[in-house]
């Protein structure tokens, strides 16, 4: 049996300090995605590619490690990244797992905006196959928006401050 879940997040994040310079900040994509994802878990693969290794996570008792490649381009001032392959390490034997990132980030006249959306098709681990579906994707909800959550805290915190950091070095 196939599961299915997904998670949203939308981000709106006034900058007032130097905020003219976040396009060109942008640009600089192996900084910014360190900054956006924990840069202790990317790895480059060359020119916007990147592998990640989501950080692990319990459920149900089951311990579970994605890795993701991740392609990232700049096009029209924006900032886009979406997941180009994906393995699920910690489950045993599954047959189907598919994981959908797909996000954005732009400078506007107010600071940062984006979205991301996140989403999973699995097939039903041999360990979980008494517990129901509906109690599956509504965890896989969850943890999926905490996922998100969490991406988003740290753009909040330390996008910002590496941007700050950047303009300083920068002598902008």
């Amino acid at each position: 049996m196939l599961l299915s879940f997904d998670a949203k997040q939308k981000l709106k994040l006034s900058i007032t300090r130097n905020k003219e310079f976040l396009s060109k900040y942008l640009l600089e994509e192996e900084r910014v995605v360190g900054a956006m994802l924990d840069s202790k878990k990317l790895l480059p693969e060359g020119e916007g590619r990147y592998k990640y290794t989501v950080t692990s996570f319990k459920v149900f008792q089951l311990d579970i490690n994605p890795v993701v490649s991740i392609g990232v381009e700049n096009k029209d001032g924006v900032l886009r990244m979406s997941a180009l392959e994906s393995k699920l390490d910690g489950l045993g034997m599954i047959d189907d797992f598919n994981l959908i990132l797909k996000a954005n980030l732009e400078a506007t006249d107010l600071g940062l905006e984006g979205e991301a959306l996140l989403g999973v098709s699995v097939s039903q681990p041999p360990l979980l196959k008494l517990v129901p579906k509906k109690i599956l994707e509504s965890t896989g909800h969850s943890v999926l928006n905490g996922i998100l959550l969490g991406i988003k805290s740290r753009v909040q915190q330390q996008l910002v401050k590496d941007f700050l950091d950047w303009c300083e070095s920068n002598k902008i």
